[in-house]
């Protein structure tokens, strides 16, 4: 809530017309007047529908401390959309003002102008320091919310739970450690893979957009869609059934406003026709709705549903860094309703290794922090402790004294980047609200019941899951080692260079052999030395590199450069194709996304 106070010798409205948010007249005058007072100017904003009742009371403390100090015993509520671009809900909004007049009147004489009307009005205030006060209240801030829950943390390892403060964390689960605990802070310099996804010609920020969007090159947009693939044949072989979703939502329905309330200032809302809409964080709202309205028998569970798509957060400009945190993003999201607690964890057991075995295709390694209620850990600590040692290393477990979201127990797995900071990827969640709260019922022989939700993306972000492989990158230089994608991934996996000209025709020749079995191979036909081109090809990262001169011409042999080993040997080209069948077995092959001739190509800003 924002507050703006001002000490007035007079106030004069006039409410005179209505916008289609407009509170009816119903106890509210529509003009009013009054002297030698504190008026009060308020805009409800949408973090505040976390708690409009702590909000409320936070305002009546603000207001009357002012007052107070400057002994007025008249105060003017006057709603003012002007103070935030982010508000609530008019149905929020109304609440918290009506419940503020409530409170102040048992001490002031209180006068509230109308909410969603044009007013016009006139304003007199004085020129003394305390004229003019701004006043900002958050659920977050008063000392109850503050303490209410609070965390303990220990290191499971071997079936034994060890303090976390105690444990001799080491290699990259120290830094997880470190960072939970609150031990490391954020030096606020810049990852290395935010340089790299420029340099590489994967993305950067669009200027013409909001700040935090991306603009996408052939590349990135490449690298996304085949990792879109892989997770869209990951989950529908789990048995997850895809669905198509809408971006948009009507904040005016009380589950999809609670349910928003839980991600406060970081959505986009905006105005349609005479409704206010904000556009989705997650797909949970549009999959809620889609088994609300089905019919659910206990005989279909568990329900798996599954949509990877485009989600938006307003993230502070601060806090915006890259493809870590970015406002536009693609999650992918498993969503999997469930008969009951049992039949929830055993899904959750299934849905962490779905997430784990993601670590053999990505070519990464993920540090986990289980998180529970104090009240979950005392009924299931030999499930906790078993389900945690899947994860084959020391896991990080966070312990709440309550319930403070709509889950349970989660797993999240983290990438640390090259400045030892994580970057969370996958998670599973076990949700106990959200079946309530959004009316979703199924049938046992013909009795209802609420489903246990569960909540899974198996590689997080797709886009912090490129984070993830480029500050990998970054950590394998440091290394001295070659930075790399997996071969499966790259958007180029075999580049022909010929030695001269008169090489060109053998050259286009091997690019078609390589591409007959859906292989991404291209030719750099440009003028210049081999040796600038040898320079291209390992910038491009490209996995294999193919010299043909001569020689090689002359004797059907292809000069071989391995990235990955940096081995150099004269082969045939079906050993060449082995190789590369081997690198990317069971994954799908997509075609090159760029010319197929370096020369052909535009270059990109």
């Amino acid at each position: 809530m924002k507050l703006l106070l001002l000490h007035a010798d007079e106030l004069e409205y006039e409410a005179t017309t209505e916008t289609p948010v407009a509170e009816e007249l119903d106890g509210v005058e529509r003009t009013g007047g009054i002297e030698e007072a504190l008026v009060a100017f308020v805009a409800v904003e949408s973090g505040d529908e976390e708690d409009p009742e702590n909000v409320a009371e936070g305002g009546v403390r603000e207001i009357e401390s002012v007052a107070g100090d400057l002994g007025v015993d008249i105060v003017a509520l006057y709603p003012y959309a002007h103070l935030s671009s982010d508000l609530s809900s008019p149905e929020v909004a109304i609440d918290v003002l009506d419940e503020m007049e409530t409170s102040l009147s048992s001490r002031y004489g209180v006068t509230r102008a109308p909410f969603g009307w044009y007013k016009a009005f006139r304003i007199s205030v004085k020129g003394h320091p305390l004229a003019e006060l701004s006043r900002e209240v958050t659920p977050v801030g008063s000392e109850e919310s503050e303490e209410a829950v609070t965390s303990e943390f220990y290191v499971l390892e071997g079936g034994e739970s060890l303090s976390a403060e105690e444990y001799g964390a080491e290699g990259e689960f120290r830094f997880l450690v470190d960072h939970e605990l609150g031990v490391s802070g954020d030096t606020g310099e810049e990852p290395p893979h935010v340089a790299l996804m420029k340099e590489k010609r994967i993305a950067d920020y669009e200027p013409l957009s909001d700040a935090g969007h991306l603009r996408w090159y052939p590349r990135g947009r490449f690298i996304r869609d085949l990792l879109s693939s892989y997770v869209d044949e990951l989950v529908v072989g789990y048995g997850g059934m895809p669905v198509e979703t809408p971006l948009m939502y009507d904040l005016g329905n009380r589950a999809v406003r609670e349910h928003a309330a839980k991600f406060g200032e970081k959505q986009y809302r905006f105005e349609s026709g005479n409704r206010e809409m904000m556009l989705r964080f997650a797909q949970c709202f549009g999959m809620f709705s889609i088994w609300r309205d089905s019919h659910l028998d206990a005989s279909h569970f568990p329900v798996k549903t599954y949509e990877r798509g485009q989600s938006f957060r307003r993230e502070q400009r601060g806090e915006i860094v890259g493809l870590k945190r970015s406002r536009s993003f693609w999650m992918p999201d498993l969503h999997t309703a469930t008969r009951d607690a049992e039949e929830a964890r055993r899904c959750f057991e299934e849905q962490l290794d779905l997430c784990l075995s993601t670590r053999e295709a990505l070519e990464t390694d993920y540090e986990a922090v289980f998180r529970c209620t104090r009240d979950f850990y005392d009924e299931n600590e030999g499930w906790v402790k078993k389900t945690a040692s899947k994860v084959g290393k020391p896991v990080l477990l966070e312990v709440l004294s309550d319930r403070k979201h709509y889950w349970t127990v989660k797993a999240d797995l983290a990438v640390i980047d090259a400045l030892g900071r994580p970057i969370e990827n996958p998670t599973v969640q076990i949700d106990v609200e959200s079946s309530e709260r959004f009316d979703i019922e199924a049938y046992d022989e013909g009795e209802p019941f609420r489903p246990v939700i569960l909540h899974c993306s198996p590689t997080g972000s797709l886009l912090r899951m490129m984070c993830s492989l480029l500050e990998n990158a970054a950590k394998a230089e440091e290394l001295g080692e070659k930075p790399s994608y997996p071969v499966w991934l790259s958007p180029t996996q075999v580049r022909v260079l010929p030695v001269a000209d008169r090489n060109l025709e053998y050259a286009e020749r091997i690019v078609e052999e390589v591409e007959a079995p859906g292989f991404r191979c291209d030719l750099d036909d440009r003028s210049g030395s081999l040796g600038r081109k040898i320079r291209t090809a390992e910038s491009d990262w490209v996995p294999y590199i193919c010299i043909v001169g001569d020689d090689e011409e002359r004797e059907g042999n292809l000069s071989l450069r391995i990235r990955a080993t940096g081995e150099e040997r004269a082969v045939k080209l079906q050993e060449l194709l082995d190789i590369i069948e081997e690198e990317t077995a069971g994954h799908r092959r997509l075609p090159l996304p760029l010319p197929r001739r370096l020369s052909r190509r535009p270059g990109f800003a």
